[in-house]
């Protein structure tokens, strides 16, 4: 199969989640999601991720993510905790997959200057309504902006703008996992989130390994 039809099986599952959501259909919308899952991680064995450093420790980010989305599959809250704490530990996967790529510290540190904007404003907004999750949303806030920033020093040092792609895009649809939880329950935050996160991990399965 080639790497394109990998992309297209994976958003087509997307789709199906989507519309499975849209209805109320709790079933096919976790068998979708798995599956949506499932692509992107069958797209990094396809790509040959895994055949280099940097590229296992992309697997791993990628396995820990569907580990996540399986557990953001249920509504309570150690369930939501559980799934944080996949992703936030995916994250970290992934900044050390780009370190081990090479990074430059100049750009890196750059990124993360300008990353603390964003990041202040998002716990701005997010701090009042976490209550008893203050921690974990602060680490996480922390670990994602590391990420990026990690991402700009790969690319800045070695090339790949597909990298990039992936981490700006996996940072947006937290985004709305955030607002989603946090701040309103709206199912325009699974449209636009959804399809922006699976992209994101596409980008990364594709070429986090390169």
């Amino acid at each position: 199969m080639r790497l394109e039809a990998h992309w297209l099986v994976t958003l087509v599952f997307v789709a199906i989640c989507l519309v499975a959501q849209r209805a109320g259909r709790r079933g096919p919308e976790g068998i979708a999601k798995a599956a949506a899952s499932l692509g992107f991680l069958a797209t990094a064995v396809h790509a040959g991720t895994g055949h280099s450093p940097h590229g296992l420790a992309v697997m791993v980010g990628l396995g820990l993510s569907w580990f996540g989305d399986v557990f953001l599959l249920s509504k309570e809250k150690r369930w939501f905790l559980a799934g944080l704490v996949a992703f936030l530990l995916g994250h970290v996967a992934y900044a050390v997959a780009f370190v081990l790529r090479g990074v430059s510290v100049p750009a890196a540190a750059g990124a993360l200057v300008v990353l603390l904007v964003p990041a202040a404003l998002v716990w701005r907004v997010l701090a009042p309504r976490a209550g008893s999750m203050k921690g974990p949303v602060a680490a996480y806030i922390t670990v994602i902006s590391t990420m990026l920033a990690a991402s700009v020093g790969t690319v800045a040092a070695v090339g790949g703008a597909g990298i990039l792609a992936g981490a700006v895009l996996f940072y947006i649809s937290d985004l709305f996992v955030a607002r989603e939880r946090f701040v309103t329950h709206a199912y325009l935050n699974r449209l636009i989130g959804l399809p922006i996160y699976y992209l994101g991990q596409l980008f990364l399965a594709s070429y986090g390994g390169t």
